[in-house]
């Protein structure tokens, strides 16, 4: 029996749509090469058909299934970017700092996204959030949240690791915390020495997530700055808890 003809740049972009499928976030073009094993060149030829199509959404930083995509699949976290991404971003303008959605999944708490205003100072996330969400504003709301067998199962699975001097590492210490019934959640450069961050749980049924934003230690928070974060959690939870998409 004869081979099919098979014709390169389809499997090519078929590879591109299926790494970007795949990724839990923003993928830009330069990895996208790297995943695909294609040349820079060729990558750049294909994202651009594939945008031109709406087989891939381009945004700050990557690129996006777009809606041609989505139209043809279960919705996707891609989907669910779009979405998020300009609360995110509104929110960043608005504080003068780096915001962040972060969200229990699969066992771990995870970021889903990140946006800052060009001024803004971002957070550099060296450590992995599944392993520092004791040290983090976003981390500790959304512990705040499990019950107490997630809570318990998730604590067993991860060492309370001393990033600073102000590092929570105690369970005894962090169960107190967060058994202290805050709705607004800080660490106090318990994640890097100059930065502190906020954090308010996301109302939804669909997920247990929470929004935050960094700021310099030396900046004073105030009522304003709470508020502000409290309504870009309540457009989050809106945004994602309409039947159409869950993570």
């Amino acid at each position: 029996m004869s081979q099919p003809t098979l014709i390169g740049s389809v499997q090519k972009a078929l590879r591109l749509l299926e790494a970007v499928a795949s990724s839990s976030t923003i993928v830009p073009a330069k990895k996208l090469a790297r995943l695909t094993d294609l040349p820079l060149p060729t990558t750049y030829h294909l994202l651009r058909t594939l945008e031109f199509e709406g087989y891939l959404c381009k945004v700050d930083g990557g690129y996006l299934l777009g809606t041609a995509a989505v139209a043809r699949t279960r919705p996707a976290r891609q989907e669910l970017l779009a979405r998020v991404r300009p609360v995110l971003r509104s929110l960043s303008e608005e504080l003068g700092g780096a915001t962040y959605l972060a969200a229990f999944e699969e066992g771990e708490i995870r970021l889903v996204a990140i946006a800052e205003e060009s001024e803004a100072q971002r957070v550099d996330l060296w450590v992995g959030v599944h392993e520092s969400a004791h040290a983090t504003a976003f981390g500790k709301a959304i512990l705040a949240g499990m019950d107490p067998a997630q809570r318990d199962d998730y604590l067993s699975r991860h060492d309370l690791y001393d990033l600073t001097p102000h590092t929570i590492t105690s369970k005894a210490d962090l169960a107190r915390s967060l058994a202290s019934g805050v709705t607004v959640w800080s660490d106090a450069e318990e994640y890097l020495l100059g930065v502190s961050c906020l954090a308010v749980p996301i109302p939804s049924e669909d997920l247990l997530g929470a929004v935050a934003v960094s700021l310099p230690s030396r900046r004073a928070v105030a009522e304003s700055d709470v508020q502000s974060l409290q309504r870009a959690a309540r457009r989050l939870g809106a945004s994602m808890s309409n039947g159409l998409i869950t993570i």
